[in-house]
């Protein structure tokens, strides 16, 4: 059956109740500031602006970073972009931090996507045969569902992952609108990618708020069969701060998550509050005690066993002016440590930032170094 369920074009062969969250106080494990970079808001690149940078990924093998832009195609073509940061002095400046190439994303028919018809937000390499898996949002608005596709390195199509049915939008049912599949990871060692939703679906609880997190459904997905498998309930943090005024915009939620080790992942909750600031958090995560709870539609009085987690770092204590932190990847190793590189997505506002946050994992019981 291909590379698992289907084609896309001829040319690309303890139980507790929902609702019961909080973070463990266990310590965390220390990770240094290497520094931080950015690109220009506005810089363009091959008659494309570099903005709405929503995933990035390391490719060891070729020493390079894939980008994806959450443009909507609405400015120019949906597409991702191709990058190298120089680590090599053990620091991240802005000069570090270089485009190649841009490449756009296909539709099935081989054409760039309508605007409106996606919403790009995850983006992850693979080894063999070096393709390239992504996320899309959707819009609950326009009954849009999220999908989780496989592209080739020049953008063409190749399958999509079955979604089960509980995430489609839908009245009183579904992702929320721009609170879908911000994230996308794989199972070292596996053929399992796993992503999850931002915030709660709408059967199954509230959306982060001062008072409280969100229960967000993580989906497990078979890289060889493309079939969906177990699914998760990870509890985000409720919202840092009110905003300022107190009828401003305020939301919390899982931006990204990285697999470093079987059913283990570091999990990036990025919140905002309007005339604040961002609060951008990273926990380590398990599912190895966790209920799978696919055969649940709704997590609404329903008993399971959340994923457990705890604060590995909480950016605000980094000498560091943050933005609208999304993306998290490993990097490369250096001077025998492992790293993990951050990115910002701008949204192509000229008040926001491309911010690359680059740090060195002192702790190697948590990722061995490349």
């Amino acid at each position: 059956m291909g590379l698992f369920h289907r084609f896309l074009c001829s040319t690309a062969a303890a139980l507790t109740f929902a609702g019961a969250t909080a973070a463990s106080a266990e310590p965390a494990a220390p990770l240094t500031l290497m520094g931080a970079g950015q690109l220009p808001t506005g810089a363009m690149f091959q008659g494309t602006e570099i903005g709405g940078l929503s995933g990035l990924d390391y490719d060891p093998a070729h020493d390079r970073y894939v980008a994806i832009s959450d443009n909507r195609g609405v400015h120019g073509p949906v597409r991702f972009y191709d990058l190298t940061i120089d680590l090599s002095a053990g620091r991240l400046h802005d000069g570090a931090i270089q485009v190649h190439r841009v490449t756009t994303v296909q539709a099935a028919d081989g054409a760039s996507f309508a605007p409106g018809v996606v919403d790009p937000e995850s983006i992850r390499t693979a080894g063999f045969p070096g393709l390239l898996y992504w996320t899309s949002e959707g819009n609950a608005r326009t009954g849009l569902a999220p999908f989780v596709r496989v592209m080739t390195k020049h953008g063409a199509p190749v399958a999509a992952f079955d979604i089960p049915a509980v995430f489609s939008p839908g009245t009183g049912h579904g992702i929320r609108n721009n609170r879908a599949f911000e994230s996308l990871t794989h199972i070292p060692g596996t053929s399992r990618w796993v992503t999850a939703v931002e915030n709660a679906l709408v059967q199954d609880g509230p959306a982060a708020s001062l008072d409280t997190g969100s229960p967000v459904r993580v989906l497990t997905l078979d890289g060889t069969t493309g079939e969906s498998g177990a699914q998760y309930v990870y509890h985000t943090e409720p919202v840092a701060a009110a905003p300022v005024p107190a009828s401003g915009s305020a939301t919390n939620g899982l931006s990204e998550l990285l697999a470093i080790g079987p059913g283990r992942y570091i999990a990036l909750e990025r919140a905002y509050s309007a005339g604040v600031s961002n609060d951008i958090r990273l926990f380590v995560t398990d599912s190895a005690n966790a209920t799978d709870v696919r055969g649940l539609d709704t997590l609404k009085n329903a008993k399971y066993r959340a994923m457990h987690k705890h604060l590995l770092l909480d950016l605000a204590t980094l000498p560091v002016d943050l933005d609208n932190i999304e993306a998290l990847t490993r990097g490369p190793g250096v001077n025998g440590h492992a790293t993990l590189i951050l990115l910002s997505d701008n949204n192509f506002n000229a008040d926001q930032r491309t911010q690359f946050i680059a740090l060195r994992v002192d702790d190697r019981s948590l990722i061995a170094p490349q």
